[in-house]
């Protein structure tokens, strides 16, 4: 996929390279970037993914997103550099671009609520499933695919992994997910 194709859909302040580039994959966590990927550079409560980015350079991405304009080089031969509003926003809707859209294929019911948000959403996936329709869910106990466990490694998953999720989903004929 070309990175101009993921850079859709949020505000790109600046892009220093060309960003017609093919890309492999999209990384979050500097340890997962792999030659020709795109890592995406975040601020979190105790660590700033921009300190990683000579890593990620080391380890062959192939273009690093960032919102902090300091880390900006002057120059780039190799690498493409995309100034983001918000790193946070470019990664949602770049892994949602990545994995084909996914949420507009589905039809999601989101549970909100103080207690029994597990609860229910399990419940309505059951239901489903004994009505025979193919679905999903997303839980913070575990996670499936129809009827592949997936185990919850977070609370809430992370944009990458929410949208790998539902594509999984996708792919295996669900028609919800919970």
């Amino acid at each position: 996929m070309k990175l101009s194709e993921l850079l859709i859909g949020f505000h790109v302040l600046e892009v220093l390279g060309d960003p017609s580039i093919d890309v492999l994959g999209i990384a979050s966590d500097s340890r997962r970037v792999e030659r020709g990927s795109v890592f995406v550079a975040q601020v979190g409560t105790s660590v700033d993914g921009h300190s990683f980015i000579p890593q990620c350079v080391t380890q062959g991405a192939a273009a690093i997103v960032i919102e902090k304009k300091e880390y900006m080089p002057k120059s780039s031969d190799h690498i493409v550099y995309v100034l983001v509003e918000s790193s946070d926003e470019a990664l949602g809707k770049m892994a949602h671009i990545w994995y084909g859209s996914p949420s507009k294929r589905l039809k999601l019911v989101g549970v909100t609520g103080t207690n029994g948000k597990t609860t229910t959403a399990t419940l309505l996936y059951r239901l489903f499933k004994s009505l025979g329709e193919r679905v999903g869910l997303l839980s913070t106990v575990v996670n499936y695919v129809n009827d592949e466990a997936i185990p919850a490694t977070h609370t809430t998953p992370d944009a990458l992994s929410l949208n790998a999720l539902l594509a999984q989903m996708v792919n295996a004929g669900c028609t919800y997910a919970f």
